[in-house]
């Protein structure tokens, strides 16, 4: 692997380069882009869970202004309904509650939304069936988990492992319905003109999107066109693309010549924009008498769409966290009358470790071990399921640089024991992983400029993480230039390819590009190169992946305040270390593992979706009902790393860094709630009332 030239940018905590232009207003967001007289769209929904739309009325929509009314009966035709998510206004049939079911284009967007509320429609109504529940018969088994790994996996024998253990756990964990609701809300402005298609949107992967609509739409790649230099946020929603984009492109067809513009509001977020599914886990531990396991069983039950299957990968992080000898885990799903669930920060690590380490913790109190020592105790030289090598695995130094910092040695292990005033106070400790993903395909361009800058080309998404900033601490160090002397463009999918912001992959991709790209052209055109010198380079799967197991881990500690009135849970206190490779930007990153804490906190404590089965509606479908975590419920939470550099996984040493910080969080507040209370939460959210009970 191609190493960088001696790092001067890398490791140094450089502001991030649009900061000035997004808090001055200058960095347009995708429903801000300038077009010329737009239209607007907005959406009519379905009332109901499931069945066929019988008739739409629009005889009463007779307001000046609307330019036109789409249906299943009048919509442009689309070309492919293999992603059936996708297939919207193409046929009289009705999901899921919340569906696209007709559409109005108008001159303002009071006016679209007022004419939409005049759309009638009669619905035949069929019985639906929305209720996730663990003990269905008719679960079925999908082929592959999100992406592709096993659905299965089983080593040794577990149960006479389990039968024969000196100390067991048998317990079943439950996570919620849980919804992305990043700033900025999913936006697209379409416009289909001289026979090519551009979307304006909030995307996570441009590429992607221009993919996933051509084909939809029956056009070649080259038709279509993708913007996105800036994006609010997303957690994984925004990483491909959603009914939203398909009606937007629609609408386009449908007045050619137009920009129509078309932001879902919060309540629609909540329906067509993805959601982590929920959960049911039952995990089963078997250790020996010095706390070691003997054996582990993971198995999962979640909730897919009957659109779409996705299934979310909640039990492999159990395939390679500990040295058990005898493991197995399983992933079933439910089949529903609900919109399609899809990615959410850490897909699968996050719900599967929240259960994974509350059990262990259990373990820990049963074999009276501090809950430190049976992780050490556990820890495998090599990964359990690949038998490969770890390209960096330092969870034991972790581990032991937060206790130290978080002062856990004078902690008292046992429960209820400490109060200051009303409060009962505990503290708690989880582990975190995650993959080092770094996906093939991106591509680079870097071109010497007439002003002796160099230009640097990728198709890459800032989603708010500091992408601007650190691919041009990357290029820099990789030309042997300042930071002043790259330009770097990216958010078009007329740049160079690159693949998703996702699986906190994208710095580990289109770094290795970028470092790829200055490699060919440092060979060819040296250090003084001629106006109009240029290289391209495309990055392969690296061999790394094939010869060693490529994670990231980390420790995450809390302290938790429990009223014994009232069962009010506070967390004053948050501290994560990790072991995550070469931190490309020290300011940047901390942002992101710290953030990525905050929003393990609103998991422990606050997030749910609320499923009416009767309906097949989220019945807390806005931020008035669905709560997150607010200033006042984020106190002293800070994050650290340790100082590494990983070889194996990309050249510059890095590995990514963005989904890490919720790993373990909502763990680690669980079994401090435990330690201040002596009550096990095994149910997220932890409320009140489950304290109190």
């Amino acid at each position: 692997m191609t190493d960088l030239l001696e790092p001067r940018a890398i490791g140094r905590p450089l502001e991030r380069i649009e900061g000035r232009d997004k808090v001055r207003g200058l960095a347009p967001y995708a429903y801000e882009h300038p077009v010329s007289d737009p239209l607007y769209l907005h959406p009519v929904q379905a009332t109901i869970a499931r069945g066929r739309v019988v008739a739409i009325d629009t005889g009463g929509v007779a307001f000046p202004g609307v330019v036109a009314i789409l249906t299943h009966e009048n919509a442009p035709r689309l070309a492919s309904d293999e992603n059936r998510e996708l297939w919207v206004l193409q046929s009289d049939e009705v999901h899921y509650r919340g569906q696209f079911v007709a559409a109005v284009i108008a001159e303002t967007p009071e006016i679209a939304r007022e004419a939409a509320g005049q759309v009638r429609v009669e619905y035949e109504q069929q019985a639906h069936d929305a209720e996730l529940r663990p003990d269905r018969p008719d679960l079925v088994r999908p082929d592959k988990v999100n992406p592709s790994f096993d659905t299965d996996t089983q080593e040794g024998d577990v149960e006479a492992a389990l039968a024969t253990a000196a100390v067991r756990i048998d317990q079943t964990y439950t996570t919620p319905m849980e919804h992305n609701n990043p700033m900025e809300p999913h936006a697209t402005i379409a416009l289909w003109a001289d026979d090519r298609l551009v979307l304006w949107d909030s995307t996570q992967s441009a590429h992607g999107v221009r993919k996933t609509m051509a084909a939809v739409c029956g056009l070649d790649p080259a038709q279509v066109r993708v913007i996105s230099p800036h994006v609010g946020g997303g957690f994984g929603s925004k990483g491909t693309a959603h009914p939203h984009n398909a009606l937007a492109c629609l609408a386009a067809l449908a007045v050619p010549g137009q920009p129509v513009k078309f932001a879902l509001s919060r309540q629609q977020m909540f329906v067509v924009a993805g959601y982590r599914t929920p959960t049911v886990q039952r995990i089963r531990l078997g250790a020996d008498a010095d706390g070691r396991l003997t054996a582990l069983a993971h198995d999962v039950v979640e909730q897919t769409s009957k659109v779409k299957e996705f299934a979310e990968q909640t039990a492999v992080a159990s395939r390679i966290m500990y040295a058990a000898p005898n493991r197995r885990t399983s992933h079933r799903l439910a089949v529903l009358d609900v919109p399609v669930p899809s990615w959410m920060r850490a897909p699968g690590e996050t719900p599967g470790m929240f259960a994974a380490e509350v059990a262990l913790d259990e373990l820990a109190v049963a074999c009276g071990l501090d809950p430190i020592e049976l992780r050490i105790r556990n820890d495998p030289e090599s990964d359990p399921e690949s038998g490969r090598p770890w390209s960096g695995r330092n969870l034991v130094g972790c581990l032991k640089e937060g206790a130290r910092r978080f002062g856990w040695d004078v902690r008292d292990p046992k429960p209820g024991l400490r109060r200051l005033g009303d409060w009962l106070v505990g503290t708690g400790v989880a582990s975190s992983t995650y993959p080092c993903y770094v996906f093939p395909g991106s591509k680079a361009t870097i071109q010497y400029g007439t002003d002796q800058r160099y230009v640097v080309r990728i198709g890459a998404a800032d989603i708010g993480t500091g992408a601007w900033t650190a691919l041009t601490q990357i290029a820099a160090d990789a030309l042997g230039c300042p930071v002043e002397a790259v330009r770097l463009e990216i958010g078009d999918s007329d740049l160079p390819m690159a693949t998703v912001a996702g699986g906190s992959s994208g710095i580990s991709s289109w770094g290795s590009a970028i470092v790829a790209a200055a490699t060919a052209f440092r060979e060819r055109h040296g250090t003084d190169p001629g106006p109009g010198a240029r290289e391209d380079a495309e990055i392969t799967q690296p061999p790394a992946s094939r010869t060693h197991a490529l994670h990231s881990f980390g420790a995450q500690f809390a302290e938790v305040h429990v009223h014994a009135d009232t069962g009010e849970i506070r967390v004053p206190r948050m501290r994560g270390v990790f072991s995550a490779g070469r931190i490309i930007n020290p300011r940047t990153a901390r942002s992101q593992f710290i953030g990525g804490m905050t929003m393990g906190l609103s998991m422990a404590l606050h997030e749910e979706s609320v499923m009416d089965a009767r309906f097949g509606h989220v019945i807390n479908h806005d931020l008035a009902g669905y709560h997150i975590a607010v200033n006042a419920d984020v106190k002293d939470i800070d994050a650290v790393w340790l100082d590494e550099h990983d070889p194996h996984s990309n050249p510059m040493g890095s590995r990514g860094i963005g989904e890490i910080g919720i790993v373990g969080a909502a763990a680690a507040i669980a079994n401090a709630v435990w330690h201040a209370t002596g009550i096990r939460v095994r149910d997220l959210p932890i409320t009140p009332d489950k304290v109190l009970s």
